[in-house]
């Protein structure tokens, strides 16, 4: 899948699209990659996930919103007063819709965090397995790590 694909269509369901924040909107899709690494052994996009020192985060998600005319990005300030950037969708054409199979994994994603404030949002993807088990800095290999993790389970 596309990763412009599935920001749009994380984007358009999101149940409460003015807490889809760049940094929320990053970690979903950290979040959806992972589940699908579990459990279909590959990644929904092709994102090389790096641990750097706000958790799972990459520019690429930032960078293809703002070189796509389709979405808009809209500053603003957050429950603590600091700045926010929600991502909006200005036009809803030319995206490719996700297969069932991949709903079943993004829908899953977004009813599991929706209702979760930014703390707990945090400390969930805080608690994946790549995070607790790799060193900051590190580039996250979730393919090898959700092999890892299953094989760690079925252990014990």
């Amino acid at each position: 899948m596309e990763t412009i694909d599935l920001v749009r269509y994380v984007i358009k369901k999101y149940p409460l699209p003015e807490e889809l924040s760049k940094a929320r909107l990053n970690k979903i899709i950290y979040l959806i990659d992972w589940k699908s690494a579990i459990e279909k052994q590959r990644q929904l996009t092709n994102i090389h996930w790096l641990f750097n020192h706000y958790g799972p985060y990459v520019r690429e998600i930032e960078s293809l919103i703002i070189e796509d005319p389709r979405f808009k990005i809209e500053q603003t300030t957050n429950f603590y007063g600091g700045e926010k950037n929600i991502i909006t969708l200005k036009d809803d054409q030319s995206f490719i819709e996700p297969s069932n199979e991949e709903k079943i994994i993004i829908e899953f994603i977004m009813e599991k965090t929706r209702r979760l404030y930014w703390d707990k949002f945090i400390n969930l993807v805080y608690s994946t397995y790549p995070i607790i088990s790799q060193a900051k800095g590190s580039n996250l290999d979730l393919v090898q790590l959700a092999k890892e993790y299953k094989e760690l389970k079925e252990s014990n």
